[in-house]
């Protein structure tokens, strides 16, 4: 027990894939209007927050840790070295692979009715060009 709390009470309380998700989404949106505006040290920051995020979430929710490692460590790498290359053709390309490989995890889990997309607007709270 901490402070009155048992361990399980503490590890309810830590946020689940509801609530890290919708984070992960905005990054992700984020993230592809950035590069599109050639603001690859925002695209970059986006993606190491998205990472961070799905690191959370297969510690909060560790049934789901081989999806979320399979994700980071597979379909963000294409994202990642396109990145570093500031190459937007090939972002594009595996931005949009990392799309359909997260809805295919979400039909996978059960989850069929969750189809990510990338809005049509960018976000407006951020500059995106460099």
């Amino acid at each position: 027990e901490v402070m009155g709390l048992t361990l399980d009470q503490i590890g309810e309380m830590q946020p689940g894939l509801g609530r890290i998700m919708p984070l992960v989404s905005d990054r992700y949106w984020i993230l592809y209007y950035a590069a599109k505006g050639g603001n690859w040290a925002l695209a970059r920051f986006q993606l190491d927050e998205v990472r961070g995020l799905l690191r959370l979430a297969a510690t909060t929710r560790p049934q789901y840790k081989p999806y979320l490692d399979a994700f980071s460590q597979g379909h963000l790498v294409g994202v990642e070295r396109a990145i570093e290359a500031k190459d937007f053709p090939a972002f594009q390309h595996a931005y949009e692979r990392g799309i359909q490989g997260a809805n295919t995890y979400h039909a996978q889990l059960d989850h069929p009715e969750i189809v990510w997309q990338l809005p049509e607007e960018p976000p407006k709270h951020l500059k995106l060009t460099p």
